[in-house]
């Protein structure tokens, strides 16, 4: 990473010095994994935080997400978006469910309610849409398909830390919601993830589920894995979550900056958010539509070429990869809104500590590209 490359985005870290404490803390306790005191003390500053009932902090997102699957012990086929991160499908894989691939709203890029019903068949048992972005699905209208259907729904929340509806965290919605802490995130842990769930009792079949299907010293009760988070990134999460609101603001300012200078450039889509909720500004992501000069490939090279190194964030579909390209469903005529969002998107690059003038810089770029 060159000291003057601006990447598409970059983790927040608190000052050094302030992470001491919690370290001689563990050090002092001698207790490193195993839901010690750190770990405790996190889900319930993030339960108070984002607005949910119970959380289950794991070492990643991935294990999260197979872990979701398993609590609800998902199979047969699942419906979900082709335009992801591959960790959403991976998921399913690893549990041995089928993907069924269903096209984007163009607008939101999030899986189009309105094509999900055509898509299920006996062997449906649950929905795994994706809060893209960080801009919610249309949740109402997925759960009404769920619920006529009688079909569970798992979502990917990995971008949507802090997202609320006006009057609810977009994470209670669905039967369970899944987070990532992964160093580029809002909310980092360097490594880290979540599954947020309704009751005590799916919590204790997560929590047992993540430890190897321990209950107990010496009985096992399910076949888990082992997804525990450390102390040492619980205690990062407790200083990260005092500086994620100061984080959010500044990222917000960024998203606005680019709006201003990219209003006037032609061809060039910013994606927009919606004034009722509270965003949490975790991509920029624009479309380089046809009218733009040179194509989106073209842009990006010559972004990276400024040592500006932007994103194509999707791009290439997950239906496009060998694993499962040969899913019915993962024909591109099937999807053809999620085939015209991976060939445009471009993330550009945006994180709590980018200066204004670099913002106003890669807009320029932009312009003369």
């Amino acid at each position: 990473m060159g000291k003057d490359d601006i990447y598409v985005t970059k983790p927040g870290l608190p000052p050094l010095e302030e992470f001491i404490p919690y370290l001689e803390k563990i050090w002092e306790k001698k207790c490193l994994t195993n839901s010690g005191p750190f770990h405790q003390e996190l889900e319930k500053e993030l339960c108070d935080y984002l607005g949910v009932k119970y959380i289950s902090l794991f070492t990643n997102g991935t294990l999260a997400l197979i872990t979701a699957l398993q609590t609800l012990r998902i199979t047969g086929e699942v419906i979900t978006t082709p335009y992801s991160f591959v960790a959403t499908s991976h998921s399913l894989l690893w549990n041995g469910i089928k993907p069924i691939f269903v096209d984007i709203d163009p607008a939101t890029l999030n899986l189009d309610p309105e094509r999900i019903e055509a898509a299920i068949t006996p062997q449906t048992t649950a929905i795994m849409p994706v809060h893209c972005y960080g801009h919610p699905c249309d949740v109402q209208a997925i759960q009404r398909i769920a619920d006529n259907y009688n079909l569970r729904v798992i979502y990917d929340a990995a971008h949507a830390f802090g997202v609320k509806s006006p009057d609810n965290s977009i994470l209670n919605y669905g039967d369970l919601s899944v987070l990532s802490f992964h160093a580029t995130k809002v909310f980092n842990t360097f490594e880290g993830g979540a599954i947020i769930c309704p009751d005590a009792n799916t919590k204790i079949r997560i929590d047992q589920l993540k430890n190897f299907g321990h209950v107990g010293e010496v009985t096992v009760v399910a076949p888990g894995i082992n997804g525990k988070m450390s102390e040492f990134n619980a205690a990062l999460g407790l200083l990260q979550l005092k500086y994620v609101d100061q984080a959010i603001s500044s990222r917000k300012a960024i998203d606005e900056s680019y709006r201003k200078h990219l209003k006037g450039v032609k061809g060039i889509h910013c994606l927009k958010t919606s004034d009722e909720l509270s965003a949490n500004y975790s991509y920029f992501p624009v479309l380089v539509k046809p009218d733009f000069p040179i194509s989106r490939d073209d842009l990006y090279q010559c972004l990276k070429d400024h040592r500006i190194h932007p994103r194509r964030y999707f791009y290439p579909l997950i239906s496009e990869f060998p694993m499962y390209r040969g899913l019915p469903s993962a024909n591109k005529d099937n999807l053809p809104n999620a085939s015209i969002a991976a060939q445009h998107i471009l993330c550009l690059p945006i994180y709590p500590d980018l200066e204004f003038s670099l913002v106003k810089k890669i807009c320029h770029i932009i312009a003369e590209c």
